[in-house]
């Protein structure tokens, strides 16, 4: 399977995998709810849908959309699913993904402050404040994981066949840092429009039509890249490099099994107070380390 049909794959199943954790997040709750591919509907109506732009914008809110979906595809390029890519051998890093999906997150941040609303501004600044705490936190745990391979490539990383403690506890680190990037709960809350919880949603608040879905559809893709990143840290027999089928199959088992997890994380906490995820992100912090003081230590 090439590179293309990869990521090719992450980009059509990015919003199954939101659509399932709604699914499970309502059947805890004991609520019908949407289905499983409402996100690919919600998807399709706003890319027909009319784009109003403010006259108060400048080029860089209707270049945003492009840059933030290109990023994400990019990510997704680089991280192996099935098979460990040649491609991703040579430039396939685990620090370049960080600093891709970074570039994204800094031209909403901008966006979020040319639309010139207060809502904006709030979020962006948010925004940049939980990322400035969520990255040491994940360049810690990518460390630990690097440690225990010799290099940040991610087709040596993720080509060992050992399951070690200090990338167990790496993970979990992740997962973390996963949730507050992909907007989640008890950092973020995607169901609603609140101005004192807001945070990703009040940066794209001035967004319509096509250039919303394609902002929807990035969260979606950085959604999958990093439970791709974890799946592949937990579970590494996912690219054992043999029976491709098995490996399709760890996959999705893999990423329905996180999809569970943050499912069942967002029914269980209610949201925090911004400056109480600090704490929640500095917990992160200290299981990265002290998966970098494991692995030191051989384990």
């Amino acid at each position: 399977m090439t590179i293309h049909v990869e990521t090719l794959f992450i980009i059509i199943i990015a919003p199954l995998v939101s659509g399932i954790i709604t699914k499970i997040k309502n059947n805890l709750r004991m609520r019908k709810g949407q289905g499983i591919f409402q996100p690919y509907h919600n998807l399709i109506k706003l890319f027909y849908k009319e784009e109003v732009v403010s006259e108060n914008t400048s080029w860089i809110f209707r270049i945003t959309p492009f840059i933030v979906l290109a990023s994400v595809i990019l990510a997704a390029l680089l991280v192996p699913i099935f098979t460990i890519m040649p491609y991703a051998r040579h430039i396939g890093d685990f620090i370049l993904i960080i600093f891709i999906l970074a570039l994204g997150r800094f031209f909403l941040a901008l966006a979020g402050l040319d639309a010139g609303s207060s809502f904006g501004g709030m979020g962006s600044s948010r925004e940049m404040f939980l990322s400035s705490l969520a990255e040491p936190g994940a360049i810690l745990s990518i460390f630990a994981v690097s440690l225990n391979a010799g290099t940040t490539n991610l087709g040596v990383i993720f080509g060992l066949h050992d399951i070690k403690l200090s990338s167990i506890i790496a993970g979990f680190s992740l997962m973390m840092v996963a949730i507050a990037e992909t907007s989640r709960m008890p950092i973020d809350n995607q169901e609603t429009h609140l101005e004192l919880t807001m945070i990703h949603e009040a940066m794209v608040l001035e967004y319509s039509g096509r250039s919303l879905a394609f902002i929807e559809l990035a969260s979606h893709i950085k959604q999958i890249v990093f439970f791709s990143l974890i799946a592949n840290i937990l579970f590494p027999a996912v690219i054992l490099g043999g029976n491709i089928i098995f490996n399709i199959a760890a996959y999705i088992i893999g990423i329905l099994g996180i999809s569970a997890a943050v499912g069942f994380i967002e029914v269980s906490v209610a949201k925090m107070r911004l400056f109480r995820a600090v704490d929640f992100l500095a917990f992160s912090f200290v299981l990265g380390l002290a998966a970098i003081v494991i692995s030191v230590m051989g384990a």
